[in-house]
């Protein structure tokens, strides 16, 4: 196997774990808040198209990014108005929320497909040296840097302290004078913006042109992923990584000499997530303290005021 091919390789994995890592690592938030969001696919989409729309009428990517953030925040305030002020099913909510993104995007974006945002620059027009390079980002760059600050400002600050307190118990945080709503919402909105950063990267970056329900799944598996690192950044880091290996199996495969159905490979990172989420429940049941899921106590239970 050639260096070229190896460091190829490499840069495709990094790739096709950025947009995961950015729409898991909101997903977490949200969740170690005590919400349950399900609607992350939905997210993504209208982050994906608003990003690739603002990209594609105004020319600058200096507006796209926050355009895609901008409406991936609005889905997660939508999301945060029927379950934490109206009192919604969050399930419930979050499954509509997913089917409202999905129709929203095809119906905006149907005049928009064939269109092609551009390629975006790599490290190496930055004047980076080094073959790698030629294949990365500065927003992969930022998206590790957003793993690590996520890390310390959930375990080092008193911001992450509140966060995590009004997702283990949000009556005691309640008690204690900690705004359980107002912390939830903002936890919402920076997921929902990291959903719509994660699909910008998809249309922008990643395959720079819309099509319809480009996201394919991705904001579930987003979803697994926050399980699988037991809501831990650097876990999830990880898990991203092996989720982009097997989508980078796909495209490599033939250089690998496998001869496998595509359909078959193109099965294996959902197939995965199937596999990632039985394991996480026998691990659970099993009891062992290892093997545990530590979600938040408060997960997807509904807050009043008066509870």
């Amino acid at each position: 196997m050639s260096m070229d091919l190896i460091v190829g390789i490499l840069a495709g994995l990094l790739v096709a774990a950025t947009p995961l890592i950015l729409a898991a690592l909101g997903e977490l938030v949200v969740e170690k808040s005590g919400v349950l969001n399900l609607g992350v696919e939905g997210m993504m989409v209208i982050g994906a198209f608003a990003g690739f729309a603002a990209k594609v009428l105004t020319g600058s990517y200096l507006l796209a990014f926050p355009a895609a953030i901008f409406a991936g925040m609005l889905m997660g305030l939508l999301f945060g108005l029927l379950t934490q002020i109206l009192l919604s099913n969050q399930v419930a909510s979050g499954l509509a929320l997913t089917l409202f993104g999905l129709g929203l995007s095809a119906l905006f974006g149907a005049g928009w497909t064939g269109l092609t945002a551009g390629a975006f620059p790599r490290l190496n027009a930055l004047g980076l040296p080094g073959s790698l390079a030629a294949g990365l980002d500065v927003l992969i760059l930022l998206t590790l840097a957003l793993v690590v600050a996520t890390q310390y400002v959930l375990t080092r600050t008193r911001t992450g302290l509140i966060l995590r307190a009004v997702g283990e118990n949000h009556d005691a945080a309640h008690a204690i004078g900690y705004p359980v709503v107002a912390v939830r919402m903002l936890a919402l909105a920076f997921g929902g913006g990291m959903a719509g950063l994660g699909g910008a990267y998809l249309s922008l970056v990643q395959t720079p042109f819309w099509v319809e329900r480009m996201t394919a799944g991705r904001g579930w598996i987003a979803l697994a992923l926050v399980v699988f690192s037991a809501w831990r950044p650097f876990r999830l880091l990880a898990g991203a990584l092996l989720f982009g290996g097997i989508t980078i199996l796909q495209l490599h495969s033939q250089g690998f000499g496998l001869k496998v159905d595509a359909q078959v490979l193109a099965m294996l990172p959902y197939l995965a997530t199937l596999a990632v989420l039985v394991f996480m429940s026998r691990s659970r049941g099993a009891g062992n303290a290892a093997g545990r899921l530590r979600a938040p106590q408060s997960l997807g239970k509904v807050f009043t005021s008066t509870t």
